[in-house]
Protein backbone atom coordinates (compact mmCIF):
# COMPACT_ATOMS: atom_id res chain seq x y z
CA UNK A 1 0.00 0.00 0.00
CA UNK A 2 1.02 3.65 -0.72
CA UNK A 3 -0.74 5.73 -0.58
CA UNK A 4 -0.19 9.97 0.93
CA UNK A 5 0.37 8.18 4.14
CA UNK A 6 4.19 7.52 4.28
CA UNK A 7 6.06 4.02 4.35
CA UNK A 8 8.96 3.46 5.87
CA UNK A 9 10.47 -0.40 5.60
CA UNK A 10 11.32 -2.16 8.99
CA UNK A 11 12.82 -5.24 8.26
CA UNK A 12 12.96 -7.70 10.95
CA UNK A 13 12.97 -11.74 11.91
CA UNK A 14 10.16 -13.07 13.49
CA UNK A 15 9.95 -14.96 16.92
CA UNK A 16 9.90 -12.65 18.74
CA UNK A 17 9.94 -13.96 22.55
CA UNK A 18 8.01 -11.04 24.17
CA UNK A 19 5.50 -8.25 22.82
CA UNK A 20 5.26 -4.60 24.05
CA UNK A 21 1.80 -4.52 22.55
CA UNK A 22 -0.97 -6.39 24.02
CA UNK A 23 -4.14 -7.45 22.15
CA UNK A 24 -6.00 -4.18 23.20
CA UNK A 25 -3.39 -1.92 22.37
CA UNK A 26 -3.20 -3.76 19.07
CA UNK A 27 -6.49 -3.03 18.49
CA UNK A 28 -6.47 0.27 19.46
CA UNK A 29 -3.89 0.93 17.05
CA UNK A 30 -5.45 -0.27 14.59
CA UNK A 31 -8.37 1.93 14.58
CA UNK A 32 -6.07 4.80 14.86
CA UNK A 33 -4.34 3.59 11.75
CA UNK A 34 -7.70 2.27 9.37
CA UNK A 35 -9.08 6.22 10.46
CA UNK A 36 -6.40 7.90 9.14
CA UNK A 37 -6.38 5.69 5.98
CA UNK A 38 -9.86 6.36 5.35
CA UNK A 39 -8.95 10.28 5.82
CA UNK A 40 -6.48 9.21 1.95
CA UNK A 41 -8.00 6.27 0.75
CA UNK A 42 -11.04 6.13 -1.63
CA UNK A 43 -13.85 3.59 -0.44
CA UNK A 44 -15.74 1.95 -3.04
CA UNK A 45 -19.60 3.19 -2.31
CA UNK A 46 -21.81 0.43 -3.52
CA UNK A 47 -23.12 -1.74 -1.05
CA UNK A 48 -23.44 -4.91 -3.03
CA UNK A 49 -19.59 -5.13 -3.60
CA UNK A 50 -18.58 -3.67 0.03
CA UNK A 51 -21.26 -6.62 1.59
CA UNK A 52 -19.65 -9.18 -0.56
CA UNK A 53 -16.24 -8.87 0.21
CA UNK A 54 -17.48 -8.23 3.85
CA UNK A 55 -19.42 -11.75 3.84
CA UNK A 56 -16.43 -13.91 2.40
CA UNK A 57 -13.77 -12.31 5.24
CA UNK A 58 -16.52 -12.91 7.71
CA UNK A 59 -16.57 -16.50 6.81
CA UNK A 60 -12.81 -16.65 6.96
CA UNK A 61 -12.45 -15.36 10.57
CA UNK A 62 -14.92 -17.55 12.09
CA UNK A 63 -12.01 -20.76 10.94
CA UNK A 64 -9.34 -17.89 12.43
CA UNK A 65 -6.64 -18.84 15.12
CA UNK A 66 -5.51 -16.52 17.43
CA UNK A 67 -7.13 -13.61 19.32
CA UNK A 68 -11.24 -12.26 18.57
CA UNK A 69 -10.46 -9.42 16.57
CA UNK A 70 -12.90 -7.09 15.62
CA UNK A 71 -12.01 -7.27 11.75
CA UNK A 72 -13.60 -5.00 9.23
CA UNK A 73 -13.50 -5.33 5.84
CA UNK A 74 -13.11 -2.28 3.08
CA UNK A 75 -12.74 -2.34 -0.68
CA UNK A 76 -10.26 0.77 -1.87
CA UNK A 77 -11.88 2.12 -5.32
CA UNK A 78 -8.06 1.42 -6.77
CA UNK A 79 -7.42 -0.18 -10.25
CA UNK A 80 -4.11 -1.85 -8.69
CA UNK A 81 -3.92 -5.40 -7.70
CA UNK A 82 -2.94 -5.18 -3.29
CA UNK A 83 -4.65 -6.13 -0.11
CA UNK A 84 -3.27 -4.90 2.96
CA UNK A 85 -3.85 -5.78 6.55
CA UNK A 86 -3.46 -2.79 9.39
CA UNK A 87 -3.61 -4.13 13.74
CA UNK A 88 -6.14 -5.58 14.86
CA UNK A 89 -8.55 -6.33 12.58
CA UNK A 90 -8.77 -3.97 9.81
CA UNK A 91 -8.23 -5.51 6.46
CA UNK A 92 -8.26 -3.20 3.20
CA UNK A 93 -8.86 -5.22 -0.70
CA UNK A 94 -8.46 -3.28 -3.68
CA UNK A 95 -10.91 -3.60 -6.48
CA UNK A 96 -8.21 -4.27 -9.13
CA UNK A 97 -8.33 -7.83 -7.23
CA UNK A 98 -11.67 -8.00 -7.89
CA UNK A 99 -11.29 -7.37 -11.53
CA UNK A 100 -8.12 -9.67 -11.96
CA UNK A 101 -9.56 -12.74 -9.90
CA UNK A 102 -11.51 -14.77 -12.33
CA UNK A 103 -13.12 -16.97 -9.63
CA UNK A 104 -14.20 -16.30 -5.74
CA UNK A 105 -11.63 -18.86 -4.53
CA UNK A 106 -9.36 -16.82 -5.39
CA UNK A 107 -10.51 -13.53 -3.80
CA UNK A 108 -11.24 -15.42 -0.76
CA UNK A 109 -7.06 -16.51 -0.49
CA UNK A 110 -6.26 -13.58 -1.05
CA UNK A 111 -8.58 -11.85 1.98
CA UNK A 112 -7.24 -15.50 3.92
CA UNK A 113 -3.78 -14.33 3.37
CA UNK A 114 -4.32 -10.53 5.29
CA UNK A 115 -6.96 -12.32 7.85
CA UNK A 116 -3.76 -14.63 8.63
CA UNK A 117 -1.29 -11.55 9.28
CA UNK A 118 -3.48 -10.48 11.85
CA UNK A 119 -4.45 -13.88 13.55
CA UNK A 120 -0.76 -14.61 14.02
CA UNK A 121 -0.19 -10.44 15.20
CA UNK A 122 2.60 -10.00 13.10
CA UNK A 123 2.38 -6.20 13.41
CA UNK A 124 2.25 -6.79 17.11
CA UNK A 125 5.92 -8.17 16.24
CA UNK A 126 6.78 -5.63 14.06
CA UNK A 127 6.29 -2.75 16.51
CA UNK A 128 7.51 -4.49 18.94
CA UNK A 129 10.41 -4.80 17.23
CA UNK A 130 10.81 -1.52 15.51
CA UNK A 131 10.38 -0.10 19.24
CA UNK A 132 13.66 -1.79 20.81
CA UNK A 133 15.49 -0.91 17.35
CA UNK A 134 14.72 2.75 17.54
CA UNK A 135 14.16 3.15 21.26
CA UNK A 136 16.58 0.86 22.53
CA UNK A 137 16.39 -1.55 25.70
CA UNK A 138 16.22 1.41 28.19
CA UNK A 139 12.39 1.91 26.87
CA UNK A 140 11.74 -1.70 26.93
CA UNK A 141 12.97 -1.57 30.59
CA UNK A 142 10.76 1.15 31.31
CA UNK A 143 7.88 -0.86 29.53
CA UNK A 144 7.69 -3.72 31.23
CA UNK A 145 8.69 -2.15 34.42
CA UNK A 146 5.26 -0.54 34.71
CA UNK A 147 3.48 -3.47 32.96
CA UNK A 148 3.53 -2.73 29.72
CA UNK A 149 0.77 0.27 30.04
CA UNK A 150 -0.29 2.85 27.83
CA UNK A 151 3.43 3.67 27.01
CA UNK A 152 3.69 0.62 24.76
CA UNK A 153 0.56 2.10 23.07
CA UNK A 154 1.98 5.36 22.57
CA UNK A 155 5.07 4.37 21.65
CA UNK A 156 3.78 1.83 19.10
CA UNK A 157 1.07 3.91 17.25
CA UNK A 158 3.78 7.02 16.95
CA UNK A 159 5.47 4.78 14.47
CA UNK A 160 1.96 4.31 12.45
CA UNK A 161 0.27 7.94 13.15
CA UNK A 162 3.49 9.56 12.37
CA UNK A 163 3.68 7.61 8.47
CA UNK A 164 6.04 4.88 9.42
CA UNK A 165 4.30 1.68 8.24
CA UNK A 166 5.80 -1.51 8.57
CA UNK A 167 6.41 -4.32 5.85
CA UNK A 168 6.20 -7.67 6.86
CA UNK A 169 9.20 -10.06 6.94
CA UNK A 170 9.84 -13.12 4.38
CA UNK A 171 8.85 -15.02 7.19
CA UNK A 172 5.84 -13.77 8.45
CA UNK A 173 4.49 -13.44 4.66
CA UNK A 174 5.39 -17.67 4.19
CA UNK A 175 3.62 -18.34 7.60
CA UNK A 176 0.71 -15.63 6.43
CA UNK A 177 0.47 -17.80 3.09
CA UNK A 178 0.48 -21.21 5.32
CA UNK A 179 -2.17 -20.10 7.81
CA UNK A 180 -4.09 -18.45 5.07
CA UNK A 181 -4.70 -21.38 3.14
CA UNK A 182 -5.58 -23.65 6.01
CA UNK A 183 -8.37 -21.39 7.20
CA UNK A 184 -9.92 -20.69 3.44
CA UNK A 185 -9.60 -24.38 3.52
CA UNK A 186 -11.63 -25.13 6.83
CA UNK A 187 -14.05 -22.09 5.35
CA UNK A 188 -14.84 -24.12 2.65
CA UNK A 189 -13.24 -22.80 -0.31
CA UNK A 190 -10.72 -24.66 -2.62
CA UNK A 191 -7.02 -23.99 -1.67
CA UNK A 192 -6.34 -23.76 -5.38
CA UNK A 193 -7.43 -20.33 -5.25
CA UNK A 194 -4.45 -18.94 -3.68
CA UNK A 195 -1.97 -20.32 -6.18
CA UNK A 196 -3.91 -19.33 -9.29
CA UNK A 197 -3.86 -15.08 -7.85
CA UNK A 198 -0.56 -15.75 -7.67
CA UNK A 199 -0.44 -17.19 -11.36
CA UNK A 200 -2.08 -14.11 -12.04
CA UNK A 201 0.08 -11.93 -10.34
CA UNK A 202 2.65 -13.44 -12.44
CA UNK A 203 1.05 -13.27 -15.82
CA UNK A 204 0.08 -9.16 -15.18
CA UNK A 205 3.79 -8.19 -14.03
CA UNK A 206 4.52 -9.63 -18.10
CA UNK A 207 1.82 -7.68 -19.43
CA UNK A 208 1.32 -4.70 -17.05
CA UNK A 209 4.01 -3.98 -14.74
CA UNK A 210 2.87 -1.16 -13.63
CA UNK A 211 -0.76 -2.72 -12.23
CA UNK A 212 1.10 -5.21 -9.61
CA UNK A 213 4.14 -2.48 -9.00
CA UNK A 214 1.87 -1.30 -5.52
CA UNK A 215 1.83 -5.25 -4.62
CA UNK A 216 5.74 -6.17 -5.06
CA UNK A 217 6.81 -3.48 -3.21
CA UNK A 218 4.81 -5.10 0.05
CA UNK A 219 5.24 -8.53 -0.98
CA UNK A 220 7.95 -11.02 -1.65
CA UNK A 221 7.21 -11.96 -5.03
CA UNK A 222 5.54 -15.14 -6.27
CA UNK A 223 7.51 -17.83 -7.90
CA UNK A 224 8.74 -19.24 -3.91
CA UNK A 225 5.35 -18.64 -3.18
CA UNK A 226 3.67 -20.94 -5.90
CA UNK A 227 6.19 -23.93 -5.59
CA UNK A 228 4.75 -24.27 -1.65
CA UNK A 229 1.59 -23.65 -1.74
CA UNK A 230 1.10 -25.89 -4.95
CA UNK A 231 3.24 -29.09 -2.64
CA UNK A 232 0.51 -28.43 -0.03
CA UNK A 233 -2.37 -27.92 -2.17
CA UNK A 234 -1.77 -30.93 -3.66
CA UNK A 235 -2.26 -33.08 0.07
CA UNK A 236 -6.14 -32.15 -0.31
CA UNK A 237 -8.88 -31.18 -3.01
CA UNK A 238 -12.38 -30.17 -2.40
CA UNK A 239 -14.17 -26.81 -1.77
CA UNK A 240 -15.36 -24.17 -3.32
CA UNK A 241 -13.95 -22.95 -6.24
CA UNK A 242 -16.22 -20.36 -7.45
CA UNK A 243 -20.12 -19.02 -7.05
CA UNK A 244 -23.00 -17.58 -9.02
CA UNK A 245 -22.52 -14.49 -6.83
CA UNK A 246 -18.80 -13.46 -7.62
CA UNK A 247 -20.11 -13.26 -11.31
CA UNK A 248 -22.74 -11.30 -10.19
CA UNK A 249 -20.23 -9.42 -8.36
CA UNK A 250 -17.98 -9.10 -11.12
CA UNK A 251 -20.64 -8.26 -13.80
CA UNK A 252 -21.64 -5.35 -11.61
CA UNK A 253 -18.12 -4.10 -11.31
CA UNK A 254 -17.42 -3.64 -15.08
CA UNK A 255 -20.61 -1.75 -15.14
CA UNK A 256 -18.99 0.96 -13.33
CA UNK A 257 -16.60 3.79 -14.11
CA UNK A 258 -13.33 2.52 -13.97
CA UNK A 259 -11.66 2.80 -10.15
CA UNK A 260 -8.70 5.02 -10.41
CA UNK A 261 -4.79 4.66 -10.35
CA UNK A 262 -3.25 5.44 -6.77
CA UNK A 263 -1.30 8.46 -6.17
CA UNK A 264 2.41 7.73 -6.23
CA UNK A 265 4.92 9.74 -3.74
Amino acid sequence: MRTAVAFVLLTATTGAQFSLVSVEQEIEIGRQVDAKVRQEVPELADGQVSEYVRSIGQRLVRQAPGPKYPYRFSVADYREINAFALPGGPVWLHRGVLHAATNESQVAGVLAHEVAHIAQRHAADQLTKATIANFGLGLLGAVLGNGGGATAAQVAASFLTNGIFLEFSRDDEREADAVGLQVMRRAGWDGRGMVELFEILQREARRNPGGVEVFFSSHPPPQDRIARLQAEVGRGTGGTHDTPRFKAIKARLLKMSPPRAMRRN
